[in-house]
């Protein structure tokens, strides 16, 4: 499409923009797809970065994701006049990561996103007092109470870690739920909490098979995870209360490598 058969093109910027942004508003995809209709299209589109701008209308939480990357790179094609810059290629790169963020995103649901608990550093008695307990509410099942306990460590420094597989290959962090056990069978009701807990985020390396994991081996797994965020430590109460609101560095994390080719 030329120029002068383009009628886009006779409208002003802050129209323009309005124009892209409503029709990627129903679907993100429609504004890729606009963006592939002429060199015109394409370079506004990028250039005034409205993918992104879409994204994070949608999904505010990601104010705070401070720059992204890409799994391989993509060459320019040569048409467009500025597309061998650094600030070019920065534009392009963004305009793939944010839109397929949109549309990936659109599908997730409010919801719980641990599927399943993966291992524990440590566990003082398997499987009774496992990581699985932590997946349950109630503090007691029945009349049998429910709670993970480490083994302890005579130093208190030393950190205890568990490591959670999470519901799908994408998604938004914004609010994580902990829950001191109080111990209703132990004189005095003791209330056994962290004195601080930290968060990570990321993937596992291919080597290592999630669903092979032996709970009962208590080995470190850090190795075999790339962690792409790692939260401030939260100190914690000594109080049975549900801490809630802990906000994941406000942006939240990703917790996965987004596939681009």
């Amino acid at each position: 499409m030329t120029a002068e058969m383009d009628p886009v093109q006779r409208l002003v910027n802050d129209m323009l923009h309005e124009i892209f942004m409503t029709l990627g508003k129903g679907d993100p995809c429609d504004l890729a797809r606009a963006s592939c209709v002429s060199r015109g299209w394409h370079e506004f589109v990028i250039s005034n970065g409205l993918s992104k701008q879409l994204c994070l209308k949608m999904f505010p939480q990601l104010y705070g994701v401070d720059r992204v990357t890409e799994s391989c790179s993509f060459k320019s094609d040569g048409e467009t006049g500025s597309s061998n810059t650094k600030e070019w290629d920065v534009l392009e790169r963004e305009h793939r990561v944010y839109g397929f963020l949109s549309h990936c995103a659109r599908s997730i649901v409010d919801r719980e996103c641990i599927s399943d608990a993966i291992s524990a550093s440590s566990t003082d008695n398997f499987p009774e007092e496992g990581i699985n307990n932590t997946l349950e509410i109630r503090d007691r099942v029945g009349r049998i109470a429910s709670y993970w306990s480490s083994k302890g460590e005579n130093n208190p420094a030393v950190p205890e870690t568990l490591i959670y597989k999470l519901v799908g290959d994408l998604g938004v962090i914004t609010e994580i739920d902990i829950q001191p056990f109080k111990a209703f069978f132990q004189r005095g009701s003791p209330i056994y909490s962290a004195k601080s807990v930290r968060f990570q985020m990321g993937y596992s390396k291919a080597s290592l098979d999630l669903d092979s994991v032996d709970q009962s081996c208590h080995i470190s797994l850090n190795d075999k995870f790339v962690w792409t965020y790692t939260s401030p430590e939260f100190p914690m109460a000594q109080a049975r209360e549900l801490f809630a609101e802990i906000q994941v560095a406000r942006a939240c994390s990703l917790y996965r490598r987004i596939p681009s080719c």
